[in-house]
């Protein structure tokens, strides 16, 4: 598996200021988890997979959504910002908001820069939700720039995060490693690829269009 799993939060810094690790956001996802989705057998159950975790799961919806669906994501993922600009507009006003579904996005960074990025999320609080959207649509400023960390850096600005906030953030060891616990949980569920989502039990991996997402959703919804 391609996959990139620093020991020490000091290495974030370290790393994702080495030029290879900062214009390849892309090539840290696994082949085959890019255009078309593929599903796969029932995972783990929706009681094991929503057990408390080293991080508390920052969901919307309903708590009594008939379906529960959680996306594993990286977000140096470009598939993952694409399902996040083309299909998760659709999946919040149709599904989320309705009551239909309750949605959870949880960490699988894949490099340390999408792990520096989900802390800064993590950071925001209350805002993690709107930080993650912001991340997602303007990845190629700070993915994919020559000075990513000052890409995340205008990024946190922009959502009133100081440079001391900022700097205390990446430095929060204990943030980095439940980050990475969570990853490493999801890697116990069967996840390898970004985006890899779970509908209720079931798993499918890759990126889902809106016509994918209601063909997965509707019969567990008429059921």
């Amino acid at each position: 598996m391609t996959q990139f799993a620093p020991k020490t939060r000091r290495e974030i810094l370290e790393m994702a200021a080495a030029a290879g690790l900062t214009t390849a956001g892309a090539g840290f996802v696994l082949a085959g988890s890019g255009g078309k989705a593929r599903a796969q057998a029932a995972g783990p159950s929706v009681a094991d997979l929503m057990a408390d975790s080293a991080l508390i799961d920052v969901w919307q919806g309903s708590r009594d959504a008939p379906v529960t669906l959680i996306e594993y994501a990286s977000m140096t993922c470009s598939h993952c910002a694409a399902f996040h600009a083309g299909t998760y507009p659709m999946l919040k006003s149709k599904y989320i908001e309705t009551g239909k579904v309750r949605f959870v996005l949880r960490e699988f960074p894949f490099d340390p820069l999408a792990t520096a990025a989900f802390m800064l999320a993590r950071c925001a609080a209350d805002k993690r939700e709107a930080m993650v959207d912001m991340l997602f649509a303007q990845q190629k400023a700070w993915a994919f720039s020559d000075k990513p960390l000052q890409g995340l850096v205008n990024l946190a600005k922009q959502a009133g995060m100081s440079q001391e906030t900022f700097d205390a953030c990446l430095k929060d060891q204990k943030l980095y490693d439940n980050v990475n616990q969570v990853r490493d949980r999801g890697s116990k569920f069967g996840v390898d690829s970004t985006p890899t989502f779970f509908f209720n039990s079931k798993k499918v991996s890759g990126a889902l269009s809106p016509d994918e997402l209601d063909k997965q959703l509707e019969p567990l919804l008429k059921g």
